[in-house]
């Protein structure tokens, strides 16, 4: 294996330059402060935790984790998503204090792609968890916060999808009880939007015509309130029947916020089976194919941590907003350049710690040998009024020669 150039990075990770590490910065105060005027409080946790508390709960496989050993062969892992580190705060520093709880957070999480899948390995997350409710007024609130963040991030079209674990597992059980392998195949399916593959598989299986059309059916469940009504007809088990409740529920919440016209259910998405408990949700700009936004009810993962409480929440994808948010103009700073000669250096540099208490500009200084080698005609005045010196704009130049 040949060494890598000193200029190469492991494949998955980036540098942000300082025009991106200003988009990043202006979405994450925006969405913070969203999430902040919804009365969500932010926490930090460590970059590293052991793998045998936060990595096993942790909602990311196995394989895409990564592990290192400490000191005393313990086996950490980089944080591979923020929701574990948040159920172990809430369950232990947070113990004493009252249900409901309000988090945010903003971070980078760590997870090992395959090189072929051209995805990042580190990216930022942003998100919320509110611990303790298991009302529908709680997954509502949710979903209203992460329509109302996408719009604070300057994302102008979006979609959020609703679904419910609870009406494909009712279903399944119910059509195919005696069937699990069949059960876990047709979830993959969906999982994985490969749609083709479920009617295919639903066509091998040796279940009379009437199933396989309820099986089918469930395909053509996306659109308004009115696909409830319709999903109610496909199947009679009770664990169904309550999950679409609960999304009607949750749907005439979202109406009262007035933030339907932004949703729409789709009773095929179930997101990890293995994790999510009830609601699910995805948010999608128009012009992208990958969601913006995830999250959903996980009411099972505080017990893991000795505290058990229902839980829902969302991570945004902060690095895929900004492209569905496009170039927009991000505010810069003004950039006033400061030049002295050593003679008056102290009066230049007095200066300059007062504009920047002054004010916002940047405020860069720069001494030169003397004042026979400063030319003010070096500067081009351009008509808004900036001058660029040695191919930089500022917002002014102050002589102190």
């Amino acid at each position: 294996m040949s060494k890598p150039k000193v200029f190469e990075k492991p494949t998955g990770f980036k540098d942000l330059l300082p025009e991106s590490v200003a988009r990043f910065r202006q979405v994450e105060f925006n969405v913070l402060e969203c999430m902040e005027r919804w009365g969500y409080n932010q926490i930090v946790t460590p970059t590293l935790e052991f793998y045998d508390t936060v990595g096993v709960a942790s909602s990311i496989e196995d394989r895409k984790q990564f592990k290192l050993l400490d000191r005393n062969g313990k086996t950490l892992v980089l944080r591979s998503d923020m929701t574990a580190p948040i159920a172990r705060v809430v369950a232990s520093l947070l113990r004493e204090e009252r249900l409901p709880v309000r988090l945010c957070y903003h971070g980078n999480v760590f997870r090992a792609m395959e090189e072929e899948a051209g995805r990042d390995s580190e990216f930022i997350q942003t998100g919320v968890e509110l611990v303790g409710d298991a009302s529908a007024e709680a997954d509502a609130e949710v979903v209203a916060l992460a329509i109302a963040c996408l719009q604070a991030a300057g994302v102008q079209t979006f979609k959020f999808a609703l679904g419910h674990v609870g009406f494909l597992h009712g279903l399944f059980e119910e059509a195919l009880k005696d069937c699990p392998d069949a059960q876990v195949e047709l979830k993959s399916f969906l999982l994985g939007r490969d749609y083709v593959g479920y009617r295919n598989a639903i066509r091998q299986l040796d279940i009379d015509e009437s199933r396989r059309q309820e099986l089918e059916s469930i395909l053509r469940l996306r659109g308004g309130k009115d696909i409830c009504e319709q999903a109610l007809a496909v199947t009679a088990d009770p664990t169904a029947q309550t999950a679409i409740d609960h999304l009607c529920k949750v749907w005439n919440v979202l109406e009262d916020y007035g933030v339907s016209e932004h949703v729409l259910i789709d009773l095929t998405m179930i997101g990890n089976f293995s994790y999510y408990t009830g609601l699910t949700f995805e948010g999608y700009a128009a012009d992208l194919g990958f969601p913006l936004c995830s999250g959903g009810r996980y009411d099972n993962l505080l017990a893991q941590f000795g505290r058990p409480a229902p839980a829902t929440g969302f991570a945004l994808k902060t690095n895929r907003i900004l492209e569905a948010a496009g170039t927009k103009d991000v505010y810069q700073p003004s950039r006033v350049l400061i030049v002295y000669t050593a003679e008056h250096r102290r009066d230049a540099l007095h200066h300059a710690q007062t504009l920047r208490a002054e004010s916002g500009n940047q405020i860069i200084t720069r001494l030169i040998p003397d004042h026979t080698s400063w030319d003010a005609g070096h500067i081009d005045k351009l008509g808004d009024g900036r001058s660029r010196l040695d191919g930089v704009l500022y917002t002014d130049v102050i002589p102190f020669v």
